[in-house]
């Protein structure tokens, strides 16, 4: 059987050609998770440091390359599940706000070891499995509370957007007002940063294929260039290597691609599991990666007319599948979930139209592996552009709620502001959750009202009760 035929590019209306440029349209558009997952995952110690996984004998430049190769190989195993096994043209990478949600969130609120958060990656993508594979998606989907399912994006973009910005030291702290903007026109870190974010929304706003990636290398130049000719001192907008006049090669990063740290290091978390703040992470870890996977399938779905006539996605467990193996691998190997790109509404419009344009996509990202120590080089200013970008691009979601029902304005408004202003994705979601049955009970409305969510709400308040009480270390 041919590639022709497995793929059965006849009856799907399309051609070798078609389906390969469709793949790489899809890849240049997704490709920059490869540079900003490590950003993000990595913690990083001093003074403006920042929560995440740090391995012990190892430097934060060895540690972003081992999470880009874990990236890269998470990003081809559910891509190449959604290519042999769904039959679809989707990419999939760990996912952004998932990302963040595991540095800030599990590893930085709530404490919990990064191996311990890995396991429980692990775990919500095996649930994800068992649940897939006995079909029960529709009992997911009627378990939470719609105004919550359509404000999450909009929260998760909050969350992204105010991150990003943190690291462009365009935000920054105050003690009278909590945040104010940062001091732009002094700061050489935060002058670049607005050039290469605006730079890149222009870039995006023509449609530019890989514009964030364009946007990130950029900027990095410019940096690069800053510091050579003497406008900066070395390591303030460059790595250290690069100095007034010169770049000293032996101090560049060398390349690393032993993963032998993260690999397997859920393992131990398992055994460092605190029972109710674990559960915890596995839930919103499951919530926000279906819904996100749910999501996607759905938006890029209406792109390349896979809908049926109620507006569903046949045979939607295939890759709703190939997500949660994608997960549990990528938890495996060390980085946080794996979920379905809307990027590939791109590569769709391109005409690609079956697992053919997934199969690029995944060889393509094999292939990124010998630029990995070029994640080592991007300074984070840099990588956070794309932070940003994503996280106000998300914020459209905020069109699908229906602000003039009450009982879906309360819920989904404490579900977005939440999330930024705690630094958490969890209690933003689980306010969401908690309010809905409150104000469905307040407005005599229980039509749309179930047991699973006042069983939900009920389990949160206990929670936070127990937590914010100070029972649970």
């Amino acid at each position: 059987m041919g590639v022709r035929e497995f793929f059965d590019l006849d009856a799907h209306g399309t051609d070798l050609r078609t389906e390969a440029l469709a793949g790489l349209t899809t890849f240049l558009t997704m490709s920059y998770i490869v540079v900003v997952n490590p950003a993000i995952l990595a913690a990083v110690s001093g003074e403006n440091g920042k929560p995440g996984i740090a391995v012990a004998g190892a430097s934060t430049a060895e540690v972003v390359q081992m999470l880009a190769v874990v990236t890269i190989l998470a990003a081809a195993t559910g891509t190449l599940v959604m290519a042999l096994y769904a039959n679809l043209p989707f990419g999939q990478a760990p996912g952004m706000g998932l990302n963040a949600f595991f540095a800030f969130t599990v590893v930085g609120a709530l404490g919990v070891p990064w191996e311990t958060a890995l396991a429980a990656v692990v775990v919500e993508g095996v649930l994800f499995i068992l649940l897939t594979a006995i079909g029960a998606r529709k009992y997911v989907i009627r378990l939470f509370p719609e105004p919550v399912k359509f404000a999450v994006g909009s929260g998760i973009g909050l969350f992204l957007a105010i991150i990003g910005l943190q690291e462009m030291r365009l935000v920054v702290a105050d003690p009278a007002t909590l945040v104010t903007l940062g001091d732009v026109a002094a700061d050489p870190v935060a002058m670049l940063s607005v050039v290469g974010l605006f730079f890149t929304f222009g870039l995006y706003a023509r449609g530019i294929r890989g514009s964030i990636v364009v946007g990130i290398l950029t900027t990095t130049l410019l940096g690069i260039l800053a510091t050579y000719l003497g406008f900066v001192d070395s390591g303030v907008l460059a790595i250290d290597a690069v100095k007034q006049g010169a770049i000293v090669f032996s101090e560049l990063p060398s390349a690393t691609y032993d993963i032998s740290p993260l690999a397997g290091a859920f393992v131990g978390g398992l055994y460092r599991v605190e029972p109710v703040t674990f559960a915890l992470v596995v839930f919103m870890l499951f919530f926000v990666d279906f819904f996100n996977t749910a999501g996607a399938l759905v938006g890029v779905g209406q792109v390349g007319d896979f809908l049926d006539d109620d507006g569903n996605f046949p045979d939607v467990d295939k890759p709703l599948m190939a997500d949660a193996v994608g997960t549990t691998v990528g938890g495996m190997l060390g980085t946080s979930t794996v979920t379905t790109y809307i990027e590939s509404a791109t590569g769709v419009e391109e005409g690609g139209r079956t697992g053919l344009t997934a199969l690029v996509v995944a060889l393509l990202f094999l292939a990124a592996l010998a630029v990995v120590p070029l994640a080592a080089a991007i300074p984070l200013y840099a990588s956070h552009i794309a932070v940003v970008v994503i996280g106000v691009v998300m914020l459209q979601n905020v069109v699908d709620i229906d602000w003039h029902d009450i009982t879906h304005a309360i819920p989904a408004g404490l579900t977005i502001l939440v999330m930024p202003f705690t630094y958490s994705i969890a209690y933003g979601i689980a306010a969401g959750i908690v309010a809905f049955p409150l104000v469905k009970v307040a407005a005599g409305d229980y039509e749309n009202l179930r047991v699973g969510h006042l069983a939900l709400a009920g389990a949160f308040v206990v929670y936070f009760v127990v937590r914010t009480g100070g029972l649970l270390g």
